[in-house]
């Protein structure tokens, strides 16, 4: 059946009889009291998290399998994912005793090729393939034909999108006076199949699509009238990380979704953090967008004494990104700012400063000698007031004669930045700074040097890796002028993202020459 012929009646239908329950539990609704009581409306938290992948994606995928044909189960199935689908997939397949190739990018994390090949077991063949989820999906369509597989996609296909929208049932039934329910698009499967069964039963519900800032693919479809391609995506919420939703998955959103919202990273670590508050169960970035969305909505448009909803949709995360969770938490939750100030080179300056400060707690200080008449400081505060607090506490700083700039909005800042604050090049350079993606595996830093060549000195480097398939290095260089083209030309060949950031302010504060030098 293809896809422009399934009514919503036939998703209704479809979604009713969906026998996703031989492999999946029907998750927990769980009040967020904490949550609840802090923003004065009720919430509810459907913990997909319980599914025995962690993540909702088992549903569409076995219920794809489930309507396939005796040949086509016994030719197996292919798909192609470097998260939950592969995972859902894999645990799909051995539940029903047929074989399962899956192509995961070559850059996945180890912590997901092996889980697939846990859930999966004697039943599925793990195949690397490509640095990105486009190469990894075009090898995996390539193999179907060459061997007869039926490929499985993520979220654009009937079976799938029904699949996703048995959540729906379940929610329906645990609590039928939900006024808002939020929902995290990635492609679109989840929101398409909870809205299409959810406006049939329930149409006075309001459903809110929550996208993070860096892919939010939807919106932009919505804009354009049809799936469009994003540029590029953030690697963060990796679960959600799709550069163009699908055609079907599109085709029901658009009609069956009320509104659309963005979260920032910072806005998703402090869901994170509420989920884990209320529940114990730390979320995957992703699986928290909803929370993320709730807690912003509700303060935007003055919510008392509602009833919202949203689901966990997973709990897939890389321990390590647990740091740059907790890093970013509180700036996400509006409890602290971060910000440089220019203070005098004098004894008893920084003692004067945090006199100024006031009784505000300081969460993090970076000093640097600048010159014989002033230093620059790095301050974290924490605040109970949110940023309106922080823009009176900037205002005195001001007044009392302080060059205070706030950085709780400049990524440069917080993810580089605040671990460098302190050199400065003491002789004249031309210096050119830039942000890089780089493909977490052996080898992408050597080949970065080696594309780059030995032209040009390295004046500044700052990595960190926070658990995900790419890590974002900062670099700087010492271009002269006239070579300026040339340098372009071999970081085009380069073929990773980059965006050159020299005239970031956090950059400049800090780290650049002062521009008496230049």
């Amino acid at each position: 059946m293809t896809s422009e012929h399934v009514s919503d009646h036939e998703y209704l239908k479809k979604i009713l009889l969906a026998p996703v329950y031989d492999v999946a539990v029907a998750s927990e609704l769980s009040y967020m009291s904490l949550l609840s009581a802090e923003l004065g409306n009720e919430i509810f938290l459907k913990r997909e998290d319980q599914q025995p992948v962690k993540s909702f994606k088992l549903r569409g995928a076995y219920n794809r399998i489930c309507s396939l044909s005796d040949k086509q189960l016994q030719a197996g199935v292919i798909g192609a994912s470097a998260g939950n689908h592969a995972q859902g997939l894999a645990y799909s397949a051995k539940m029903k005793g047929i074989q399962a190739t899956i192509v995961m990018p070559e850059t996945t994390p180890d912590i997901k090729v092996d889980a697939v090949r846990r859930f999966g077991g004697e039943n599925v063949n793990v195949v690397l393939h490509g640095t990105s989820f486009d190469q990894a999906s075009n090898h995996a369509k390539g193999l179907c034909e060459t061997h007869g597989y039926t490929f499985v996609p993520p979220f654009d296909d009937p079976d799938v999108i029904a699949g996703q929208g048995t959540v729906a049932r379940e929610l329906l039934e645990q609590n039928p006076n939900l006024d808002i329910l939020f929902i995290a698009v990635g492609g679109g499967g989840l929101a398409a199949g909870i809205a299409v069964y959810l406006k049939q039963l329930k149409p006075s519900i309001k459903i809110v699509a929550v996208e993070s800032e860096e892919s939010a693919c939807f919106i932009k479809a919505k804009a354009k009238g049809e799936p469009t391609e994003l540029d590029s995506v953030g690697i963060f919420a990796d679960g959600v990380a799709v550069k163009v939703m699908g055609k079907e998955t599109f085709r029901l959103c658009n009609r069956l979704i009320d509104e659309a919202i963005t979260v920032t990273n910072d806005e998703i670590c402090g869901a994170i953090k509420d989920i884990f508050d209320d529940t114990r169960v730390i979320a995957e970035p992703a699986g928290a967008l909803s929370v993320a969305a709730i807690r912003k909505y509700a303060k935007q448009h003055d919510l008392q004494g509602k009833k919202l909803g949203g689901i966990l949709c997973g709990a897939n995360i890389n321990f390590h990104t647990l740091r740059y969770v907790s890093e970013r938490c509180e700036l996400g939750e509006q409890k602290e700012a971060v910000f440089a100030v220019k203070i005098p080179e004098t004894k008893g300056a920084f003692k004067q400063f945090c006199e100024c400060v006031g009784a505000k707690a300081i969460t993090e200080f970076n000093y640097r000698y600048a010159n014989e008449s002033e230093a620059h400081i790095f301050v974290g505060v924490k605040l109970k007031g949110g940023q309106q607090e922080f823009a009176a506490l900037q205002h005195s700083l001001q007044d009392k004669g302080y060059d205070c700039v706030n950085l709780t909005d400049n990524e440069l800042a917080k993810l580089h930045v605040r671990h460098m604050v302190g050199g400065r090049p003491p002789t004249i350079l031309n210096e050119q700074v830039f942000s890089f993606e780089f493909p977490e595996r052996p080898g992408a830093l050597l080949n970065f040097l080696n594309t780059l060549g030995e032209q040009w000195n390295i004046t500044l480097f700052h990595y960190r890796n926070h658990g995900a398939a790419e890590g974002l290095v900062l670099v700087g260089f010492d271009i002269p002028p006239q070579s300026r083209e040339d340098f372009n030309q071999h970081v085009a060949e380069l073929g990773y993202k980059v965006e050159e950031v020299t005239d970031n302010p956090a950059y400049r504060f800090f780290l650049s020459q002062p521009d008496h030098m230049k």
